[in-house]
């Protein structure tokens, strides 16, 4: 059974690299959530620049160079609290388009991978060991066919 999502997605984008529809990524957002049957009041995403995603990563994981996306979770899913807000997803545009034309891969799928990235770690997903990273991918390959089935790519 999936929850009924009542959910606000809030969206900056303070990068230039790449057009970002606001409306798509929270109908992303939902999709992904709604088939992991995850409810929650509030998750934040946030499209930035390479530096500004390399200067996360060097304060949080003590590593300078540009990522692709980096996740800050806050309420874990179904956690017993008023208002509950899964935390934040902070995706880099330039590094998916960098990547997806060495790759010759659509950069829309790849900006949405990061989403969805982002997402399977705000509720607990990890790629820190082999087996968890195999779960992973598996996820991150089912989300990915269930939003171009939708037609829900950036």
């Amino acid at each position: 059974m999936h929850p009924i999502l009542f959910m606000r997605v809030s969206v900056a984008n303070t990068q230039k690299d790449y057009p970002i529809s606001i409306p798509l990524v929270r109908r992303i957002v939902h999709a992904v959530l709604w088939l992991e049957g995850i409810s929650s009041d509030e998750v934040g995403v946030h499209f930035v620049t390479k530096r500004a995603i390399g200067k996360l990563h060097e304060v949080y994981f003590n590593d300078p160079s540009p990522t692709d996306c980096i996740s800050f979770p806050l309420n874990p899913p179904h956690h017993a609290t008023d208002y509950a807000v899964l935390g934040d997803i902070f995706v880099c545009p330039r590094v998916a388009l960098e990547y997806a034309e060495a790759h010759d891969l659509v950069a829309g799928e790849e900006v949405t991978l990061y989403i969805v990235h982002g997402l399977l770690h705000l509720i607990g997903y990890d790629d820190m060991n082999v087996k968890d990273r195999r779960c992973m991918r598996l996820a991150e390959r089912k989300h990915m066919a269930n939003l171009k089935k939708l037609r829900l790519c950036l």
